[in-house]
Parts: C-alpha cells; structure tokens; sequence
C-alpha cells in the first residue's frame, strides 16, 4: 500500500487525467519509487470524516507525525479520489490506526470487498463520537481527532496537516502495518 494505494474503489481520474485505457505506462523510476516505498514499513490506518460534506472512510498508510507544539499530523490523500473533496469540506477527521484484529476492516475500507459506505458506517465497531464528532473505531489502537488546518497539493496527492484535539492510545492492542504489498501483525514487547 503506497500512501494510499487500496482506495481503488474511491479513486477517479482527475478531470486532467488521461483514462485507464489512454494511461501511460508507468516510468521505470516510477516502478523503482513504488517498489521501495512497499518495502518501507507502516501502520494501517481507516481515517474517517463526518460533516457538511458527507461521511467516508478510507484505509491508508501515509500517516506521519508532525510536531508535538500543536501536536500536528499529516495524512495524504490522492486527489483523485472521490473522497478528497468530502475532508476538504469536513474540515475534520479521525485517524484510526488499526489494531493486529481490524485486517478485515482495512479490507473493507479499502474497498477490495465492495461493502457500500452507508453498511459499513452502520455496522456495530464505532464508540461515540468524541469532541469533534467523528466516526471513531472502537477497537483501534490509536485514535486521533483533529481539524484539517492546510490542504497543500504535491503531484497526485494533498498533503492534509491535522491539529490534534484528541489522542488517544490502547496500551493493551497490537498492531497492523503494511510491508512488501502485504498486512503484518506486530506484537507489543513489555519493556
């Protein structure tokens, strides 16, 4: 999973783009960029938003710490996807990074199980909504609420900067990532 490679359901061609069947192929420092960032280690995470814009949730990796002084992260998304604009307007999301047990949610969130947004949203794995009302996993591993405070666009992607109103970790779950195109249960280790 590149930054946000399982979003194929959510994925459209920007309106500038060429279409699947016109698509170039792709460069082989491309291929090599691919490559590499599949053999570099990353929480999975469904990052979800509720609002003006709508409700959605997608699956990614490309989550990343900021700076604790305001405690900042990033979340990139591909601008293609047919969910970037519901978090422009939102203004606001969760990130849910999944615990060693959600494999089967990221699946979903990914849309490689086609379960339409409205069922998965309804299904009983979400606690009440914390401070800035969000869909928030029960089970994840971490949860962290925030508001979307700059959108900057960097090739295929925006880059979103998330100020943190909400963190809160599970000290007890393991964890997911994703290494070499593939899902991986990392166990806590006691200290």
């Amino acid at each position: 999973m590149s930054a946000n490679a399982v979003q194929q359901e959510h994925s459209t061609p920007p309106t500038s783009a060429p279409t699947a069947a016109t698509r170039p192929a792709l460069a082989p420092e491309q291929l090599e960029f691919r490559n590499a960032m599949a053999h570099l280690p990353a929480a999975v995470s469904i990052i979800t938003t509720d609002g003006e814009g709508g409700r959605c949730g997608i699956t990614a990796s490309a989550v990343c710490s900021v700076t604790d002084t305001p405690p900042t992260i990033l979340v990139c998304i591909n601008r293609g996807s047919a969910m970037h604009e519901v978090f422009r307007k939102n203004g606001r999301l969760c990130v849910n990074v999944l615990s060693d047990e959600l494999e089967q949610l990221a699946m979903h969130f990914s849309g490689a199980t086609k379960v339409p947004m409205e069922e998965r949203f309804a299904w009983d794995i979400w606690e009440e909504q914390g401070e800035l009302g969000q869909p928030v996993l029960a089970d994840a591993l971490v949860k962290l609420q925030g508001r979307i405070r700059e959108f900057k666009e960097v090739g295929t992607h925006s880059v979103m900067f998330v100020e943190l109103a909400e963190v809160k970790v599970n000290e007890k779950k393991d964890s997911l990532i994703y290494f070499n195109r593939l899902f991986h249960k990392v166990k806590r280790t006691a200290l």
